[in-house]
Parts: structure tokens; C-alpha cells; sequence
């Protein structure tokens, strides 16, 4: 099963990670931590007209989150929180009632569906979804 989870598309995503600066002045500035692992993000935004326009971040999570921020890195720029919820909608469904993953450029989160079984890890894949949220959220106050 440790195979299955940590499969090769996972460890290739996290190994290359990008938007791993913080962001000088940003319109929001997370940092969220899951609870059940332990693993942390902090993501600066920028934000015009309600979409995201440059993304940092620094992740301290296993390979399933790392894989997920690096996938979230290298399409979130232009997405509105409708969009990024949307996205993380379907990944919360991949992971616990067998839905499809996302398609298009967000299709390599799909090599994160065996860790449908890992429960604990859910929160390290959603956690990079889950702080952009808020920072859009933060950012639009």
C-alpha cells in the first residue's frame, strides 16, 4: 500500500516543487497547519479583480502534500476562489468517495488517488487548497 501511496508521479511532484519564495508585499499571507499529521503551509498571494496573480509558498509536509502544492503552484495563478474551490471540491471527493480527479492541467493530482486509504494524509493534500482559500478570502476583506 506504502507503494501505491508514494507512487513515482507523487515523489516526481514534490521533488519539483516551484513558487517556493515568499512574496514581497502580499495582498494575504496564510499559514495553516493539519491536524491529524502535523504537515504546515504558509502562501502569499496577490490578488486582482478577485483571481490570484502571483502565488509563494513554503510547505513542510510529506510528499503528498508537497505533490499537491506543486500541482496547486503551477495553475493557480489566474484561478478565482470559485475556480480553486471547485478544484479542491473534486479532490475531497476523489479522496473519500471515489470521484473522479480533476481533469485538464489540474489532471496530475490524480496520482494522488491511492491515498485515498491514508486518512491522516487528506488534510496534507487539501492543506495548499485549503490556505489559498483563506488567503482569498483574507485578501478580499
Amino acid at each position: 500500500m506504502i507503494d501505491d501511496i508514494y507512487n513515482k508521479d507523487v515523489l516526481r511532484l514534490a521533488a519539483n516543487i516551484s513558487r517556493v519564495e515568499p512574496l514581497e508585499s502580499p495582498d494575504a499571507r496564510v499559514e495553516l497547519r493539519a491536524p491529524l499529521c502535523g504537515s504546515t503551509i504558509k502562501v502569499d498571494l496577490k490578488i486582482e479583480n478577485s483571481r490570484v496573480t502571483d502565488f509563494g509558498q513554503t510547505i513542510k509536509a510529506c510528499a503528498l502534500g508537497q505533490a499537491s502544492a506543486s500541482v496547486v503552484a503551477e495553475n493557480i495563478i489566474g484561478k478565482s476562489v470559485q475556480e480553486i474551490q471547485a478544484i479542491r471540491d473534486q479532490m475531497e471527493s476523489m479522496l473519500t468517495e471515489d470521484g473522479p480527479p480533476p481533469g485538464d492541467a489540474w489532471s496530475p493530482l490524480s496520482a494522488l488517488a491511492p491515498a485515498k486509504d491514508a486518512k491522516p494524509r487528506h488534510g496534507a493534500i487539501l492543506l495548499p487548497f485549503d490556505a489559498v482559500l483563506k488567503g482569498l478570502g483574507a485578501g478580499m476583506i
